[in-house]
């Protein structure tokens, strides 16, 4: 079996696995690149691997001109950039030690050892240059399957990265057949250890759930990390019954993690993901819209089109109420109207909080209007 995607056969990507073989190394593609090719997915990050050391491989690649960036040098990665396209060259490796949240690793010389320390067997697949498939544990029939499995004793794996628990999840909601069901081998394992996950940082755990909830459908997920405990010891309080309503008025809409998360609940439960200022703001907007009672107008104008979008969705499926894709017009209406009055307008006879408070008295009233009073209008009756 072969692959012949554009990126591999790329010539600045041969270029960097010849800067590597015509010396004598190895060169193969792993991981992510490798199963979405055979998946017929799309490739982002192209994984190399290697016997060779990582002074070697920017010795290598210094001599065929290629720009080496030690990104992760201790840990064996190195960033080949050729063409403009990054290649992460990554020494085969193998665990020394484990602690639960990360590995001391040293360096191998054997493919085997390099695939037994991955997590999924979908993942611990490798191409040559030419495009050739090797599957050392025998992963391709999982991967054809679409079954997320870990590699060798389920337990063992998750205890070297509590982690790979909700990485399980998420693999499942982006790769896994929803009519196969989940590995119950699996289940079990991160059933019986969830005391592991409190020793994750938050951010780690905050990034890898809104990688499951950006998956085109992780409603099943959620759903089952809900059942076996997952979803309250990383979430508690927590409520996943929105999710699947949510993403049934979605329709065609692109995944927004932000937006689903917001049906999960409230601001505060997620303060301990460790979230950006920015996800956190638009978090608690949307909830707070959703749980209002501010129509589509007046939504459209307070926050602009996508999010009051977004916040009527939830409202929808928080109250388990159909969504009438009429709203929009309004909504659009409403973002795009234009307030006629500035602070300006009320000045002198008006200054400071008693200002503030008429502009919002004045605002509310032309909201109220549907945005149809102008501005001699607001002035004459409120002058």
């Amino acid at each position: 079996m072969r692959i012949t995607d554009p990126w591999l056969t790329h010539k600045a990507t041969q270029a960097v696995c010849r800067a590597l073989t015509d010396a004598g190394a190895q060169a193969l593609f792993v991981g992510g690149c490798v199963r979405n090719a055979l998946l017929g997915a799309p490739v982002s990050d192209i994984d190399i691997t290697t016997d060779a050391r990582p002074e070697r491989v920017i010795e290598l690649a210094e001599t065929a001109g290629i720009k080496a960036v030690p990104t992760g040098i201790e840990h064996g990665t190195v960033t080949l950039v050729e063409g403009g396209i990054p290649h992460e060259v990554t020494t085969f490796r193998r665990d020394v030690e484990t602690d639960g949240r990360r590995a001391v690793v040293a360096f191998s010389d054997s493919l085997h050892e390099d695939a037994a320390r991955r997590d999924f067997t979908m993942n611990a697949l490798y191409a040559r240059p030419d495009g050739t498939i090797l599957d050392p544990l025998g992963g391709l029939p999982d991967l054809h399957a679409r079954r997320v499995r870990f590699i060798g004793n389920a337990t063992d794996r998750i205890r070297e990265d509590y982690l790979r628990s909700l990485r399980y999840f998420r693999f499942h909601a982006w790769y896994g057949d929803e009519g196969a069901g989940f590995d119950a081998e699996a289940l079990a394992a991160i059933t019986a250890n969830l005391e592991g996950l409190s020793r994750l940082s938050r951010e780690r755990v905050g990034a890898e759930l809104l990688k499951l909830l950006a998956a085109p459908d992780p409603a099943s997920a959620v759903a089952t990390m809900r059942t076996i405990g997952v979803l309250a010891r990383i979430l508690p309080g927590a409520d996943d019954r929105a999710l699947a309503p949510l993403m049934h008025l979605e329709g065609d809409l692109s995944p927004d993690p932000i937006r689903r998360l917001a049906a999960l609940g409230e601001p505060e439960l997620m303060e301990n993901l460790r979230l950006s200022k920015a996800q956190m703001t638009m978090l608690a907007r949307l909830r707070a819209a959703a749980s209002g009672t501010a129509g589509p107008g007046e939504l459209g104008h307070e926050l602009g089109f996508d999010a009051a979008r977004d916040a009527l969705l939830l409202r929808a499926a928080l109250l388990e109420m159909p969504f009438d894709p009429a709203c929009l017009t309004e909504v659009e209406h409403g973002a795009r109207a234009v307030f006629p009055i500035s602070a300006k307008d009320l000045m002198p006879a008006y200054s400071g909080k008693a200002l503030g408070e008429k502009l919002a008295q004045l605002k509310r009233r032309w909201i109220v209007s549907g945005f149809t009073l102008d501005r001699a209008a607001l002035l004459s009756e409120h002058g």
